[in-house]
């Protein structure tokens, strides 16, 4: 089955693509320091921002930071449980 989450990122990072490759002809680069060619610049910058970040996520760059911080939250709940059922030894762990 195919992974939705993954699978939105694909799509959402080809229609970014799309929407940049359709309008850089249309964009005014030539004119420096005009309006048109600093909105242009703008545009291209947060287009390749979006582009980067569905790259980013379809990468998995942040797995193991995900399954770290997973593993905390797990230890966080534990002690929590320990404290409500009377038992003040609280562990301590290594950031």
């Amino acid at each position: 089955m195919i992974r939705l989450k993954g699978f939105k990122n694909v799509v959402y990072m080809s229609v970014a693509l799309g929407m940049l490759i359709y309008s850089l002809p249309q964009l005014q680069l030539r004119e420096v320091g005009s309006l048109p060619m600093i909105f242009s610049s703008i545009w291209i910058a947060m287009a390749l921002l979006v582009i980067a970040s569905h790259l980013h996520q379809i990468l998995g760059v942040d797995e193991e930071k995900r399954r770290e911080l997973k593993r905390i939250n797990r230890m966080k709940k534990w002690q929590l449980e320990q404290l409500v059922q009377g038992r003040r030894k609280m562990l301590q762990f290594r950031k």
